[in-house]
């Protein structure tokens, strides 16, 4: 099969928190565009945040859309061991890596700052950025072994959070601003190398973590949020993802150390 820029060989993503959302939607715009993919997600929930994650059910059905493109692999962003193996499955089944696409993220908030729990701060921190930098520990590699010209990428999805400072979701915003500063400190690293490395910043999408937000806010519906966004609705993740499936292709080749608001004009206001 012909990839979308040319080469006789598919290109190869990785993308983490797979199962649903952004993630998911993430996966089917990399397969309908020619890549084969390997689709990980913790699949478990976890004691400290206040919605259910996606499950291994969730992941096999966004697996079944790609065939024999698309492999699901259970791997928890925070397990340095995990994410080895996965890029090592991308590596031994399809033959190397060319893209890396950390989506994985949590929210927890509700409190100022200086009362948010040990807890809540760590699990954010841990998934939403140190998740992200393990991702490159173990995809960069193997990316850096294909020959040149390389067609690399890292695409990670941050948030409007992480360009300006939300109330009562101070952890959240903090990991998804440590993530555009990791990211676009990659894109300096990477240049050389011929690898691009973009950072996404969504507006309010539609998913459980926008739900968490209502939450946090009293809010009666998620729906209100859009009242945020110069576009009068809320996004979709298929949205998203078609900026990232842009990135991650031929399109994207000029485009290293950006941050690409992809959120209706929110930070617009």
């Amino acid at each position: 099969m012909a990839s979308d820029d040319g080469r006789s060989d598919p290109p190869v993503a990785l993308v983490t928190g797979a199962a649903r959302g952004i993630g998911a939607a993430t996966v089917r715009a990399l397969l309908a565009g020619g890549w084969a993919v390997v689709a990980t997600d913790a699949c478990a929930d976890d004691p400290v945040l206040s919605y259910p994650l996606a499950n291994q059910a969730d992941l096999e059905a966004v697996v079944a859309d790609g065939g024999d493109r698309c492999i699901g692999v259970v791997a928890d962003v925070r397990d340095q061991a995990g994410l080895d193996a996965a890029v090592k499955t991308a590596v031994d089944t399809f033959g190397g890596l060319d893209a890396a696409v950390p989506v994985a993220g949590v929210l927890r908030g509700g409190h100022p700052a200086w009362e948010t729990t040990e807890a809540a701060w760590h699990v954010q921190l841990d998934v939403n950025l140190t998740g992200a930098w393990r991702l490159a520990r173990a995809a960069v590699p193997a990316m850096l072994a294909r020959p040149e010209p390389r067609r690399g990428r890292f695409i990670a999805v941050s948030s409007a959070a992480g360009v300006k400072g939300l109330p009562m979701l101070a952890a959240y915003s903090a990991s998804k601003h440590g993530l555009v500063g990791l990211v676009t400190s990659m894109a300096a690293e990477l240049g050389p190398y011929g690898i691009c490395a973009n950072v996404v910043c969504p507006g309010s999408t539609v998913g459980p973590i926008l739900d968490a937000s209502a939450a946090v806010y009293g809010l009666d519906s998620p729906e209100e949020f859009a009242t945020h966004h110069l576009l009068p609705r809320l996004l979709r993740p298929e949205e998203i993802a078609g900026v990232i499936a842009f990135l991650c292709g031929p399109g994207g080749s000029g485009m290293t150390g950006a941050v690409v608001p992809v959120d209706a004009g929110m930070d617009a206001r």
